[in-house]
């Protein structure tokens, strides 16, 4: 096997082994002699291996942008944290334990304090419970990240498609061919921002009035799934580019597996949209924590004492964090800090379609405010 650095071309002995064909046309001392079958290494430097794209970078699309390379940049890292939504509940479980701590109730409720028995059992269940919730969760913003990954590639084959599979034989028609070619990956464009407005609950508007004509736009925003009826309207016209002997009858499917593509990502992104983890569960989880962070103070204040708050606030902290997070990246689409930047993927599908055409006049690209990429 070839590899870089100490490669090699084959690998082994020098192994003597007699010609034992019986119909070769050596003869006499030349056909008993041994043959030797040498090895021959080749060494190729690792700058052999190197192309023009080995330093190609790809964009990292995460919500939070901040830079990763200082340790204690990411420990006292508040912006982007769990913290910003979880403190108020970490700071009425703080005063709530400073007040079994350092007030007078204390010796009202010292006959009823705890051990740390049935805080240790309940903790258990709290890491499973955490665990398969997270899980999920994640699995949710992963599957979106995929499908959205899905729905880049997809877009940018469909419209390498049409530019080269759709043509006019005669001269005569050319502009129209040329014209069909530009409307529908003008569709395919608006059909990504309207997508990403139908995840969110947002107005398409902006973006279909300026990639659709009026007539297509009144068409798609009356009906309730609008990336759906651009859909439509985008086969529509590669079906009237088939009437008109503008693609060749075996490039129509090839065509139309691209549209089937962007439907099934579109019905996968519902699907999680339209599914969130069950209620009950949910409720589960935050009662129980709830629970074992205000009763905490009663479990620690004999072994702890006048530290009981501190630590109280660690561990609420550390539960209180974890079911922060598993609800904030529940929903991969909505607008939360750590979700996916759907405006910047859109943009980038957009530029990168916009060149293909052949515009230079195209959009920047959305550059992350405050460390946060939208």
């Amino acid at each position: 096997m070839l590899r870089p650095g100490n490669a090699t071309l084959c690998a082994g002995h020098t192994l003597p082994r007699r010609n034992t064909c019986q119909d070769s046309p050596v003869s006499g001392r030349a056909a008993s002699r041994p043959i030797e079958r040498r090895v021959v290494s080749l060494r190729i430097p690792n700058s052999a291996f190197q192309t023009p794209h080995s330093k190609l970078r790809i964009p990292n699309f995460k919500m939070i942008v901040l830079d990763k390379s200082s340790w204690l940049r990411m420990v006292f890292a508040v912006r982007g944290s769990s913290l910003v939504d979880t403190w108020p509940r970490i700071a009425l479980v703080i005063l709530f334990a400073s007040i079994v701590t350092w007030t007078p109730l204390r010796r009202a409720i010292e006959p009823y304090t705890l051990t740390t028995t049935p805080f240790s059992l309940i903790g258990v269940s709290l890491a499973i419970f955490f665990g398969f919730r997270n899980n999920e969760s994640y699995d949710r913003y992963w599957e979106g990240r995929t499908l959205w990954g899905r729905m880049v590639n997809v877009s940018r084959s469909f419209t390498r498609q049409v530019l080269t599979l759709v043509r006019a034989e005669a001269d005569s028609q050319s502009e129209d061919a040329a014209e069909l070619r530009r409307s529908v990956v003008r569709s395919t464009i608006a059909y990504v921002h309207a997508f990403r407005h139908h995840l969110r609950g947002s107005s398409p508007e902006p973006e279909l009035r300026q990639h659709l004509s009026d007539e297509d736009r009144e068409r798609a925003t009356s009906q309730l799934n609008v990336p759906l009826a651009i859909l439509q309207q985008i086969g529509e016209r590669i079906q009237q580019a088939n009437a008109r002997g503008w693609i060749d009858t075996y490039h129509v499917p090839v065509l139309e597996e691209s549209l089937t593509e962007m439907t099934g990502v579109q019905g996968g992104c519902e699907r999680i949209k339209s599914t969130p983890i069950p209620f009950t569960y949910n409720v589960l989880i935050h009662r129980i924590v709830a629970i074992y962070c205000l009763a905490l103070p009663f479990g620690l204040i004999d072994s702890v004492g006048d530290l009981t708050p501190i630590v109280v606030g660690l561990i609420s902290y550390a539960f209180f964090g974890l079911d922060a997070i598993g609800d904030e990246i529940e929903q991969p689409f909505e607008l939360d800090k750590n979700d996916l930047p759907l405006d910047y993927i859109s943009r980038m599908i957009e530029i990168n379609l916009l060149e293909l055409l052949g515009e230079t006049d195209t959009p920047p690209l959305i550059e992350p405010k405050d460390g946060v990429l939208l």
